[in-house]
């Protein structure tokens, strides 16, 4: 499993909004993209990602931008992983409820696989923003 930039970049805006932000301010997007070292353009497009997501509230006019609409402690990085890459799991296999592979019942590698998922479930799914702001400080 490889986390691409738009992942990646998301939790990086987020929290972006979460120490500049964190006052109920809106922030602008061209400032997020410079401070993260992202493109306008594609900071624009995980924005609104975000945005409908409800992760994220736009104002508009002047001193417009974006701000969190929660607490930092219910922005969990897995969900936010989700949202933005869709499936986490390793192989395909694990990748939706169900285990469309006819080899399943004789697969010597399932059970590492399973493993696998459960470990990275384990980790993004129990580190949150919150996590992050204080990690940092």
């Amino acid at each position: 499993m490889k986390i691409t930039t738009k992942g990646r970049y998301a939790i990086h805006l987020l929290y972006d909004l979460a120490l500049h932000g964190g006052d109920g301010q809106p922030v602008s997007v061209k400032e997020m993209a410079t401070r993260q070292e992202i493109s306008v353009k594609y900071t624009e497009q995980i924005i609104s990602i975000l945005n409908k997501a409800g992760y994220v509230a736009s104002s508009r006019g002047h001193q417009g931008g974006y701000r969190l609409t929660r607490p930092l402690e219910e922005y969990v990085i897995g969900d936010i992983l989700r949202l933005t890459e869709g499936s986490l799991a390793p192989v395909e296999c694990l990748a939706s409820d169900e285990n469309p592979c006819p080899k399943q019942q004789k697969c010597a590698t399932i059970v590492l696989w399973e493993k696998v998922d459960a470990a990275i479930r384990d980790v993004v799914d129990h580190v949150t923003l919150a996590d992050l702001v204080a990690w940092q400080q």
